[in-house]
């Protein structure tokens, strides 16, 4: 499982791949390194001293010195580094120049915050960043289950990326005929099994989500009405029963119930995150109102606050000059304050901004 990405990992990334994304190279003198956690920098480094040979054959004079100084450039730092950081390494180097005929040579080298699984050389007319884009989308976590009286599948959707976890099955019997007192107990035997297999994905989902820290939601879905008995009779446990955020009606409980079920849900996901948003400014804006000592907005106030550690809850517009929020979220994360960035597409946001000009805390102590 990937381990949480700090607010400042988040904005480094963030900062780096919009970088990256913007650099179109005149010809293909991009070249991308992806390094995975584990493998061997020196039969990395050959393998570039087999690609810069390879690169002596490109007919365009400009591009071949390009790419072969890229590649020198890339193996260079190699040899200057012992071994491969925990989690891989990604390395982009090329001639982002944007004049014809020009050499301008750079290079990024970055140890990313969660391990990297891609092995990657390529030399392009731009750098390949996907890797690190994925990396945004999965700082937390949804679990997942489709069930019906036959079948259940649990996952769990990290970023845009949907993983089977677990199925089971219950040995439940298909339709069945029977008349008199063989019908009641066929009722009583099916009623049996369902509420046995209930509580076997209730004590897999326990074993599966319990400790799971990131977990940010469980969606369940199921035909009408397997879900409802399950939520009722399953015993699932308290603290995973609060984190159900949607139950919606699927026809499906494999793969594709899966997929449906993050399909219908997309509006209740957004929406927690308008919550956490929408709850923060609110505690801002009384605290301001009630106890104006227990709170601190504009850029100086925070600042001192920070640097004091008063500060509970850091708020920061998405507004707000990222190389500044960059450093306050340093600041915040060094006292171990809750960080929460506030969208201005909404009308609490966009009146937060206006107030604060976008950057203000909630403290746990006064500054005076």
């Amino acid at each position: 499982m990937a381990s949480e990405m700090s607010e400042a990992k988040k904005i480094e990334l963030e900062e780096l791949v919009e970088t990256l994304e913007k650099i179109r190279g005149r010809h293909t003198e991009l070249v991308s390194v992806l390094i995975p956690a584990g493998q061997n920098l020196n039969s990395v480094t050959r393998q570039l001293e087999g690609e810069k040979s390879t690169a002596s054959n490109i007919k365009s004079k400009q591009t071949r010195k390009a790419v072969i100084e890229a590649l020198e450039t890339i193996i260079r730092e190699l040899k200057s580094i012992k071994e491969t950081p925990p989690n891989g390494l990604a390395i982009y180097c090329g001639n982002v120049s944007e004049k014809e005929g020009e050499r301008d040579i750079q290079i990024w080298i970055y140890e990313p915050p969660k391990p990297l699984n891609v092995k990657l050389y390529r030399c392009d007319q731009e750098f390949v960043i996907q890797p690190l884009k994925e990396m945004l989308d999965t700082g937390e976590v949804y679990g997942l289950l489709v069930i019906d009286r036959q079948q259940a599948t649990i996952g769990l959707l990290e970023g845009k990326h949907i993983k089977v976890l677990q199925k089971l099955t219950s040995g439940f019997p298909g339709k069945f005929k029977a008349g008199g007192q063989s019908s009641q107990r066929f009722h009583r035997l099916t009623e049996g099994l369902a509420k046995e297999f209930y509580r076997r994905v209730a004590e897999e989902m326990k074993r599966i989500f319990f400790d799971m820290k990131n977990l940010k939601g469980i969606l369940v879905g199921g035909p009408i009405p397997t879900k409802e008995e399950f939520l009722e009779e399953g015993n699932l446990v308290t603290a995973l029963k609060e984190k159900i955020i949607a139950v919606k009606d699927i026809g499906y409980v494999d793969e594709h119930g899966l997929e449906l079920l993050v399909e219908e849900s997309q509006e209740d996901i957004s929406e927690q995150e308008l919550v956490k948003e929408k709850k923060a400014v609110e505690q801002f804006m009384q605290t301001l109102g009630k106890n104006r000592k227990l709170a601190a907005y504009g850029e100086e106030e925070v600042r001192l606050a920070l640097e004091r550690g008063a500060v509970a809850t850091l708020l920061i517009s998405k507004k707000f000059p990222r190389e500044k929020a960059h450093e306050y979220v340093k600041l915040a994360e060094a006292i171990s304050s809750d960080v929460v960035f506030v969208d201005t597409e909404n009308q609490d946001g966009e009146q937060f901004y206006n107030l604060t000009k976008g950057v203000g805390a909630v403290l746990r102590f006064a500054l005076e």
